[in-house]
């Protein structure tokens, strides 16, 4: 779990700075049936929200957690973040990152191994849960820097 940790919190310091940076016309370029970068980090802001919510819950609700998706498309448009100024949006996905890390860091080893059941029936734990948010987030920062 401390490599995990240690990925996300340099990947948020890596990107902080960089993304206001990117110029705004690549920024807000969209190709057919594809996100803009802004787009995509905003994608990365809902991911955040729902994700730090699946992690706080976890500790309180009735086990095994039924885990929840939620409507991408939909929230991107929605949040209309290809119109929201890359500072304001490179902040609030940072800031909810940076809370995410903290509950990171404190969660219980025994809660890593809480059980999680996807809406397929299969069953997965806090600890790949926690993981692979950090793999989806580094994929999707590639993207945005690519």
């Amino acid at each position: 779990m401390q490599d995990a940790i240690l990925k996300f919190e340099k990947l948020l310091l890596e990107n902080v700075n960089h993304f206001p940076t990117i110029n705004h016309n690549t920024l807000e370029e969209r190709k057919p049936g594809k996100w803009s970068k802004k787009e995509v980090l905003g994608h990365l802001v809902d991911s955040a929200i729902h994700n730090l919510v699946r992690f706080t819950e976890i500790n309180y609700v009735e086990k095994p957690y039924q885990h929840r998706p939620y409507s991408q498309i939909d929230l991107v448009n929605l949040n209309q973040y290809q119109t929201m100024d890359i500072n304001e949006l490179t902040q609030l996905w940072f800031v909810l990152n940076k809370q995410i890390v903290k509950l990171m860091k404190s969660v219980d080893e025994k809660a890593l191994d809480y059980k999680i059941v996807l809406t397929d029936g299969s069953v997965i734990d806090l600890k790949f849960l926690m993981t692979d948010y950090v793999e989806h987030l580094e994929h999707h920062i590639n993207q945005i820097k690519a």
